[in-house]
This record gives structure tokens, C-alpha cells and sequence, in this order.
């Protein structure tokens, strides 16, 4: 038997996926109204310019940030924690320290126990560097497991 992550429980069901580097600027607000995610994106875009984002929900008042324009770890850890501290959301200031020690940022991009894939709610600016390096990655992953999802049905029958 092996365990799962840090509490060491039995792994039961599937893997959850996520988009891991170090360039792509991210954030996860959890309890978190659209409204206030997307003043929060809007600030960070134009502080930063960092050309545009796109938001998804990845489950009720629980939303994602990807913005579009590459940047350094450091420059990475620095909006992060801009939007962390200003914003004083508890969630995201505890994403961003998960991050730090990891030395990248991730968002999941698979069903995560019985929460649907993350989904894209809102579009704004640039979409043309890492947006669509992001929003590719997704699409690999769906087919990915639409395609092993096909394998065991037939397998199993």
C-alpha cells in the first residue's frame, strides 16, 4: 500500500492532473467571489502587465487565474504574493507558500474527487503565449483520459 501526499492516507480513485512550471503566472482563490477575483486579476494584469488572463471555475466561489505574459520564478513570486498580501485572502496566501516550498505553481486540470475539471468563465487581453500553452495542456489531458476512460469500458467488457 502506498499513501497520498502529505497525510499519508490510502490513495482510493483516480490521480488528479495539473499544470506545473515556474513561467506562467497563477493563482487559486477559494471562497472567493467572481466579482473579487476579477478586480484582483485586473489589478495584477495592469500592475504587471501581464498582457491579459483568463479565469476558470474550478468549483462553487473556488476560481483559477492564468495570466499570459511569461515571466522569472522571482517575478512569478512577486505578483503572487503582491495579490496574496493585498487581497488578504487566507486561501491564496496559503497556495502561494504550498508554492514556494514546491518552487512551482500549479492548478489542477482533472476532476478532483467528484469536482469537475476546472472551466473557463472569463477571457480578457492577450491569449497568445501562456494562456494557450496552459489551455492546450488541458485539452491533451481531456483527451488523455477521455481516451483511458474509452480503454477500460472496453476492457471491462
Amino acid at each position: 500500500m502506498r499513501g497520498c501526499g502529505l497525510t499519508g492516507k490510502l490513495c482510493r480513485g483516480k490521480p488528479v492532473l495539473g499544470y506545473t512550471d515556474t513561467e506562467t503566472v497563477k493563482l487559486d482563490f477559494d471562497d472567493t467571489s467572481f466579482r473579487t477575483v476579477m478586480y484582483w486579476a485586473n489589478r495584477a494584469m495592469r500592475w504587471f502587465k501581464l498582457g491579459g488572463y483568463v479565469v476558470l471555475k474550478s468549483s462553487k466561489k473556488s476560481y483559477h487565474v492564468v495570466f499570459d505574459r511569461a515571466v522569472s520564478w522571482s517575478e512569478n513570486l512577486r505578483v503572487v504574493a503582491w495579490v496574496s498580501l493585498q487581497s488578504q485572502n487566507r486561501g491564496l496566501i496559503k497556495w502561494l507558500i504550498m508554492q514556494c516550498i514546491k518552487q512551482s505553481s500549479t492548478l489542477r486540470v482533472s476532476m478532483k474527487n467528484k469536482k469537475h475539471p476546472p472551466r473557463v468563465v472569463f477571457r480578457h487581453g492577450e491569449q497568445e503565449g501562456q494562456i494557450q500553452d496552459f489551455l492546450e495542456y488541458r485539452k491533451l489531458i481531456k483527451r488523455l483520459i477521455k481516451k483511458t476512460d474509452q480503454q477500460r469500458k472496453r476492457h471491462n467488457e
